[in-house]
């Protein structure tokens, strides 16, 4: 998928939310539980409830992997079914991989090649190496991270360098160079929503993928504000606040409203954006 793509599905669903499938099996709605596929069952729920009013999924790797065996297996599931019913959705693994040589090789492959999805998000700490690997694959992305939106992140990210330039804008600058808005993203949390603006001279014309809205009390209308380009160019995603917004055998049904109030409020940011 091409970024002019991507844009194209924004604009026609008046969106750019991407759902989290943060799916944690002790949280999911209790009559779930005896069913032999718990993870999968309630990830289909939710996908057909929130398709019609997003862009993305993303599901975090962390929830499947600690489930296992039939974690991962749920993972698959869960992308074959959004490839089979809803082909045009970008899907990201949210893995946070980062090595070099065969075994980044071996991730681009699992995740490209074994299960299918779009992108993957990737930890640039070890340099071109982490990435290329994920490059080689037409119409894939790589989702680097950049500004995330933990607390500790100061311990690294902004830290101010001998050029003068924080971290992660060191990692902004040489990592644009590895490839191009087609096949790279970035990671900006929304609690940094201020910073985007200066995120946006570095990488005018990239997507960045904003986590953070929702319950970890990032402002869309910020995000918005400081962090659109003219052709939206952002993936806000939300997980805890759509999927878990009700624990009821009506688990879905609230997650499908949850996802439609964001939706509105996007198509009111993305219209101002538009008329720019």
């Amino acid at each position: 998928m091409t970024s002019q793509e991507l844009f194209g599905q924004i604009a026609a669903k008046k969106s750019f939310l991407c759902v989290g499938l943060d799916t944690d099996v002790r949280k999911i709605p209790a009559h779930l539980k005896d069913s032999d596929d718990a993870i999968f069952e309630f990830n289909r729920a939710i996908i057909d409830a929130t398709a019609p009013f997003t862009v993305a999924y993303k599901p975090n790797l962390a929830f499947y992997e600690a489930a296992g065996l039939d974690g991962w297996r749920a993972f698959e599931k869960t992308v074959a079914y959004l490839r089979s019913e809803y082909p045009e959705m970008f899907v990201i693994a949210d893995a946070k991989r980062g090595d070099i040589g065969n075994t980044s090789q071996m991730y681009a492959r699992t995740f490209f090649e074994t299960v299918d999805v779009d992108s993957v998000t990737l930890s640039p700490y070890m340099g071109l190496d982490t990435v290329a690997p994920f490059l080689q694959y037409p119409g894939k992305w790589a989702t680097i991270l950049a500004l995330t939106s933990n607390a500790s992140a100061s311990d690294f990210e902004t830290e101010q360098t001998t050029s003068g330039e924080r971290l992660y804008e060191v990692v902004l600058r040489k990592s644009k160079q590895w490839g191009s808005v087609d096949n790279i993203m970035y990671v900006v949390g929304a609690t940094k929503a201020e910073m985007l603006s200066s995120i946006r001279e570095i990488v005018p014309n990239h997507f960045l993928l904003v986590p953070g809205v929702g319950a970890q009390g990032g402002s869309l209308s910020e995000v918005a504000r400081y962090g659109m380009n003219d052709r939206c160019g952002l993936l806000v995603n939300s997980s805890r606040a759509i999927i878990y917004a009700d624990q009821s055998e009506r688990f879905a049904e609230a997650a499908g409203q949850a996802a439609k109030e964001m939706r509105d409020q996007m198509a009111v940011l993305l219209e101002e954006c538009l008329k720019r």
